[in-house]
Parts: C-alpha cells; sequence; structure tokens
C-alpha cells in the first residue's frame, strides 16, 4: 500500500517544484509501474502513452484550435462585442451582458476560453470602464463567461473527455448546448439583477439608441463566422460528418474567413496562428499521453475500485456522494488544469458513477460545468491571468474578488444540473 502513497508524492512534489504537468504524470506513472511490474514497466508505459493518442477522433482537437486561433486573429470578438452592445445597450447592465452574449457566440467559434477572455475583454472592460460601470461588474463578467467556451460546443475539454472515456463526442457537443445556454442566461440574470439593486454599478445608456440600420449593419460583420460554426456543428449533429471530419473543414473555413474575406492573415500572422496551434495542441496531446500512464498504474493497483468502494460504504445516498466528487473536483482544478484533471479523474470517477446509476455522457458534461470553475479560481485559474494580460488597468486581486460572486452563480447551475441530470441528457435523447 506504499507504493501508491510514493507515487502521489512523488507527483505533488515535481508538480510543486515546478515540473511541466506531462513530466510529473509520466514520470510518478512509470515509477508507479516499475514498482508494480518491475523492468515490464518500460514496455507497458510506451503502450499506454500511444494508446491514448491513436484515436481518429483526436484529429478534431488540433483542427478545432486551428479554427479558433484562425478566427481569434480576425476582428470577430470586436465585432461580436459591437453588435451586442448596439442590441442591448437599452438595459441595464446592457455592456455587461452584452460580454456574456459575445463569449459564448466566440465559444462556439473558438472552444478555448483563454481566447475568448483575450477576444472580448480587451475591448469589453475599456469600454465598460469608461461608461462608468464597477470594475467587478466588467472583469467579473468577462473572466467568467469566457468558460462558456468549455461548455458551448465545439469544446475542446468534450474531445478530451470523450477520447477517454469513449462516449460520443458528437453527443458531448449536443448535451453541451444547453447548460451552456442555461449557465450563460444565468450570468446575464445575476448581472441584471445586481445592476438593477446597484445602478451605479452600471449606469443606463442615456444617448440615443443605434437605429435598426447601424444594428442590422453591426450584425455583418460576425455572419460569415456563426455561418461556418453552424455548417460545422450541423454536419455533426446530422451525421454528415465526424467531428474530425467537421473540425477539418471548420479550419479550412476559417482560413478563408480571415485571408479572404477579413484579409488581415498575412504570412506573419498565419505563422504564429500556426506555430500557436501546434504548441498549444502539443502540449495538450502530451499530458493526454502521459496521464494515460499515470492512470494506468492506478488501475493496476485498483484505485479506481477503492475509491468507488469506500464512497459507496458511506451509504449516503447517491446525489450525496456526486455532490462530495464536485466539491473534490472544484477543489482538485483551483490546482490542477483542466486537461490533466480530465484525463487522470474520468478513468477514477467514471466506474463509481456508472456504479451509481448514471450515464458516462450526463458525467462528461457535469465534468466540464466544473471545470468552467476551475478556469476563474486561483492559483491556477487561466481566465484571471489572461484579463490581466490583455487588461493592464485591472489588478490579479480586484479581478479575483471580482469574480467570487460569479463563481457562486456557476457553482448553483453546477449543483442544479447534478442533481436533475434530465436537464443535460433530454436534447441528446432527442436528437
Amino acid at each position: 500500500m506504499i507504493e501508491p502513497i510514493l507515487v502521489v508524492v512523488m507527483l505533488i512534489g515535481m508538480i510543486g517544484f515546478g515540473a511541466p504537468i506531462f513530466l510529473a504524470l509520466g514520470a510518478s506513472g512509470l515509477l508507479g509501474l516499475y514498482m508494480a511490474r518491475g523492468s515490464l514497466a518500460f514496455f507497458f508505459a510506451p503502450t499506454s502513452f500511444f494508446g491514448q493518442l491513436n484515436s481518429f477522433e483526436l484529429i478534431a482537437l488540433p483542427l478545432f484550435i486551428l479554427m479558433g486561433n484562425l478566427l481569434g486573429a480576425t476582428p470577430v470578438g470586436k465585432n461580436l462585442f459591437h453588435a451586442a452592445s448596439l442590441w442591448l445597450s437599452w438595459l441595464r447592465g446592457g455592456l455587461a451582458i452584452s460580454t456574456v452574449g459575445a463569449s459564448a457566440i466566440f465559444g462556439a467559434v473558438s472552444g478555448v476560453s483563454v481566447a475568448g477572455v483575450a477576444a472580448v475583454g480587451s475591448i469589453a472592460v475599456p469600454q465598460m470602464l469608461d461608461r462608468g460601470y464597477s470594475r467587478g461588474i466588467a472583469a467579473g463578467s468577462v473572466a467568467s463567461s469566457g468558460a462558456l467556451a468549455m461548455l458551448i460546443p465545439p469544446s475542446v475539454p468534450f474531445i478530451i473527455y470523450g477520447a477517454v472515456s469513449g462516449v460520443s463526442v458528437g453527443k458531448l457537443f449536443i448535451g453541451g448546448i444547453v447548460p451552456g445556454i442555461a449557465l450563460a442566461l444565468a450570468l446575464c440574470l445575476y448581472i441584471y439583477v445586481r445592476a438593477s439593486l446597484n445602478p451605479e454599478e452600471a449606469p443606463l445608456d442615456t444617448g440615443t439608441r443605434a437605429p435598426l440600420r447601424e444594428r442590422m449593419r453591426a450584425l455583418g460583420g460576425i455572419w460569415h463566422a456563426l455561418l461556418l460554426v453552424f455548417i460545422v456543428l450541423g454536419a455533426i449533429y446530422s451525421g454528415i460528418a465526424t467531428p474530425s471530419e467537421a473540425a477539418a473543414f471548420g479550419a479550412a473555413g476559417a482560413l478563408f474567413i480571415g485571408g479572404v474575406v477579413f484579409r488581415v492573415l498575412d504570412w506573419k500572422t498565419l505563422t504564429s496562428v500556426f506555430a500557436s496551434s501546434v504548441k498549444v495542441s502539443g502540449a495538450i496531446l502530451l499530458i493526454m499521453g502521459c496521464a494515460k500512464i499515470f492512470g494506468d498504474y492506478l488501475n493496476l493497483v485498483r484505485v479506481p475500485e477503492n475509491v468507488s468502494a469506500a464512497l459507496t460504504a458511506t451509504n449516503l445516498p447517491a446525489w450525496g456522494i456526486l455532490v462530495i466528487i464536485m466539491l473534490a473536483l472544484v477543489l482538485l482544478g483551483m490546482l490542477v488544469d483542466a486537461v490533466s484533471l480530465i484525463v487522470v479523474t474520468t478513468p477514477i470517477l467514471l466506474p463509481l458513477i456508472v456504479t451509481l446509476g448514471y450515464d458516462p455522457l450526463w458525467f462528461g458534461i457535469v465534468l466540464v460545468m466544473n471545470l468552467e470553475i476551475a478556469v476563474v479560481t486561483p492559483p491556477v485559474g487561466l481566465n484571471l491571468y489572461a484579463l490581466r494580460g490583455v487588461c493592464p488597468m485591472l489588478r490579479v486581486e480586484e479581478i479575483i474578488r471580482a469574480v467570487i460572486p460569479f463563481v457562486f452563480v456557476q457553482f448553483v447551475m453546477l449543483m442544479i444540473f447534478v442533481l436533475f441530470p434530465a436537464l443535460s441528457l433530454w436534447l441528446p435523447n432527442l436528437l
């Protein structure tokens, strides 16, 4: 029993000393396999690594990342916020609500939360501050709504979960639609109520409302990207194309929009986009492969079975065990990045979830909802630092304080979908 403890201590120690997460996972997993199977570990580890990445569905991951980065290099994010602000300027807290709407749509375009925070936040925060909005609403609305990209398809975390669990990525995409819309509406409702109770935090725009012609013209700067996303997701949902095939079409379409429609993809920009996409994709795939080595060791020493037996022995109702799992994932998400959390915890928790009688598809949805909280909570909350990078007028401490009430809203929505699984499963079952 001492071996698993040594492996976990090594993992935590390497992460604590600043080792790359993929190296910490791979080295600690290899150590565990060596203690359990001797020199055969040097055969098991490469087999685990290759087996994890040898998946046709995983081709969608770098292609969707490339699609998001290509569209992120265009003015789509700026145009989204401009259009949303013109249509919602009459509403109390309209600019902040526009931010949520723009982030949700940009999430469907990019699939990466940090990209949404950077693209929308760099425009939305200065405009909100200039119009008298409080720093709390400005920072909180951007950081929290940027996380919607993780849930609204095409979602990179769903692709990773599908590769690890064997659940259909297409069904996961469909399952993320209702929770994604519900969470976006919940954030908008919170902003509206907060702005109504404290009008000084979000002054109402007293200027002349933009004429209909100008508002319609604003939609002209975003319809190309929205049409592309509609075609890509429509091809997946209708069964015409697999997620990987649709992702290839999406990347080609994004290249056309950026290079021909907006004409912003010169050679330097294109090189930077491809380099960034390769770097992000390579990092995620490295983590996935090394996490599989670590996960296979945990399976070898029967950690999932032991965890399942221990929680079942508490005689708590199924919903009580689920709440414990969600709280544990929230805490882990504050310390570990989203990719590692999915790949390491899914093999441990999924057998327990199935034993409790829940659908693996549903668990993937609530797991990603949990990760949305993780990306806006310190110390590993990437959205916090992404917002600080594009909005230097905000301090990190300010951003952290600003997101706390928004995190509470996210957690309430998470618990609703945890306790009522049918809410997230009815659309996949219908289609």
